[in-house]
């Protein structure tokens, strides 16, 4: 108890006790509601407010101008503001919110054109569906003078960046970013036109025929399967396999300022996303409930329901078994891992949003100056000196480094080490490298 207590006088009271932070209505909000009501953040002396947000860059806005004290992000916002991809702010993260819970989508009727193209075992197709599947159709599209359009989230989403590695890795291009020359459409010898959609507007636009497939968190693949407008073909554990997803983000300055009240935050968080897996996700069916509410995502329980709970329905009828489709706290879910930071900047290096070659080094510094584990260990320590949590809950933080090991699962078979990201950019036959420059 000694040990305890000189960490509990450590840790003072929090400098500023009421907090509103904003969300996007996905289902991997969900540790900010759980933590909400479970009383998580009321057991660290916060009075906490949540607000969705109608879309990403207002919330980052929010954050930006101090209407919101921290927010459900995107993995690449933090990383985009503080190069200033974008809008320039230097927003940090001390914590990782989830890992997967993302698929791709197409319209009924490009599925039944890839159909044709993909294997099949007893009538079922074989997965994970490649994008070479989708390549015949595109040029199919092109040949007929008609642009193949596909919808993302963000040009800095998870969702983009995913979409893009799945397209490329199938043969097809799915353009690039030339932000020196004002070009931010993300479409220069594009064979696919990628554009933003908000994530709840997906099924809809899918549905008026303006797009014809989309990369989006849930449940808005799986409202398609419900609304019978469209199949998901692959989901991003599919693409590569328990890839980071959103973060919770701050301004560095709040968390300067207040850095009690962060680390409270940090504490919260860490004791919903255990909640949300703990007993092999014997908790997700409360969670469903709970996320169903209009105040957070407003989808019905049973469309939440369908991935959440271990399950992911593909074509009509077609349910299998993806226990790991939305994971918040397993395999160190929550750490914030430099090598999660560099792989978003590689993809940003990529496709032209980093115009310009950038030393390994800089990847480095960038990482290191968004992803904050100092801040995340003191509020794990923190969980552990009150027995809250057990030790082995987290990684070992005395030989930690914040480099995951080689990670090799990947749809394109293509492996990546965080500590070499120009070595792993040369590896790609379609995206920009080395001192290429649009």
């Amino acid at each position: 108890m000694l040990f305890n207590a000189a960490v509990q006088a450590e840790l003072g009271a929090a400098e500023k006790d009421e907090l509103k932070f904003g969300f996007i209505k996905l289902t991997d909000m969900a540790p900010l509601a759980i933590a909400y009501e479970k009383g998580y953040f009321e057991d660290e002396g916060l009075y906490v407010t949540l607000e969705a947000q109608a879309n990403w860059k207002v919330l980052l806005d929010g954050v930006i101008d101090g209407q919101l004290d921290g927010a459900h992000m995107l993995a690449g916002q933090p990383l985009a503001a503080t190069i200033g991809f974008g809008t320039k702010a230097h927003i940090v993260t001390p914590f990782s919110m989830d890992l997967n819970g993302n698929g791709i989508t197409v319209s009924n009727a490009v599925w039944e054109e890839m159909k044709t193209h993909v294997p099949m075992d007893g009538g079922k197709p074989v997965h994970p569906i490649k994008a070479d599947a989708l390549k015949p159709v595109v040029e199919k599209y092109k040949a007929e003078g008609k642009s193949f359009n596909m919808g993302m989230v963000f040009p800095v989403s998870t969702h983009n960046y995913e979409l893009r590695y799945w397209l490329a890795s199938g043969g097809i291009h799915p353009g690039y970013y030339a932000p020196h020359k004002g070009d931010t459409s993300g479409q220069i010898n594009a064979d696919a036109l990628l554009s933003v959609t908000p994530p709840p507007q997906m099924p809809a636009t899918l549905e008026a025929g303006t797009i014809y497939g989309y990369c989006v968190g849930e449940p808005w693949n799986q409202q398609a399967v419900f609304k019978g407008i469209g199949v998901p073909v692959i989901t991003d554990y599919e693409i590569w396999k328990n890839n980071p997803e959103k973060v919770f983000g701050l301004t560095e300055t709040f968390t300067e300022q207040y850095p009690n009240t962060t680390v409270r935050v940090v504490k919260a968080l860490l004791r919903a996303a255990k909640w949300l897996d703990e007993n092999n996700n014997a908790n997700r069916p409360e969670a469903v409930d709970i996320l169903s509410w209009p105040e957070y995502v407003g989808a019905d329980a049973e469309v939440i329901a369908n991935s959440m709970t271990g399950t992911f329905e593909y074509e009509k009828g077609d349910k299998r078994e993806v226990p790991d489709f939305n994971v918040f706290f397993r395999y160190n879910a929550t750490y914030p891992y430099y090598s999660d930071a560099i792989w978003y900047l590689t993809q940003m290096r990529r496709w032209g949003q980093i115009a310009e070659p950038k030393s390994d080094d800089w990847y480095k510094q960038v990482a290191q100056s968004v992803y904050r584990p100092d801040l995340y260990r003191k509020a794990a320590e923190e969980l552990i000196a009150e027995g809250e949590m057990e030790a082995s809950d987290f990684p070992d933080f005395a030989s930690e480094s914040g480099y995951k090991p080689v990670q090799d699962e990947f749809i394109d078979g293509v492996s990546y080490d965080g500590r070499s990201p120009n070595a792993y950019l040369e590896k790609f036959s379609i995206g920009l490298k080395g001192a290429d420059v649009l």
